[in-house]
């Protein structure tokens, strides 16, 4: 019979080495609903995961690094002014994809290579799931990808 490993104490647990580093906190927020209208095909979470998955995948295949994450599903709730005075609101489902690049792991890495895998991820994503806008942030910064311009010049 194989021995079962021991519970971790409190004494036990210490601060790996190499671990200790700035904070790069970041997150993806991508649409779940196809296009602008109500009636657009709404994605499942887990479509984004696989999509995630299979960029992480290809990266580390090819001996890049790539971000790891946690993905959950939410709703953004927004209101806006209409040109006759009255003021319209609407919610849409979305896949939230939230993550530190880890000191340990990622900390070689310099800010503009993670925005760059941020940026690259979020395309996939983009195009995975019919949306023409992906919100990301990256530490204290954030942006907006849009393809809305480039598809209404065809």
């Amino acid at each position: 019979m194989v021995a079962k490993p021991a519970t971790p104490k409190a004494e036990d647990y210490s601060v790996v080495a190499g671990s200790l580093g700035p904070r790069r906190d970041f997150r993806i927020s991508v649409g779940l609903r196809e296009g602008w209208d109500a009636d657009g095909r709404v994605f499942d979470v887990s479509e984004a995961v696989r999509t995630a998955r299979a960029w992480m995948k290809r990266r580390v295949e090819a001996g890049e690094p790539a971000l790891s994450g946690m993905f959950a599903r939410a709703e953004v709730t927004y209101a806006w002014p209409r040109p006759d005075g009255t003021v319209g609101s609407d919610r849409e489902p979305v896949a939230l994809f939230t993550g530190e690049a880890v000191h340990a792991y990622l900390g070689h890495l310099p800010d503009e290579a993670i925005a760059a895998m941020l940026n690259e991820l979020s395309i996939e994503l983009g195009v995975a799931l019919g949306q023409e806008r992906i919100y990301v942030a990256f530490g204290d910064r954030t942006w907006i990808l849009d393809a809305g311009e480039r598809l209404n010049k065809r």
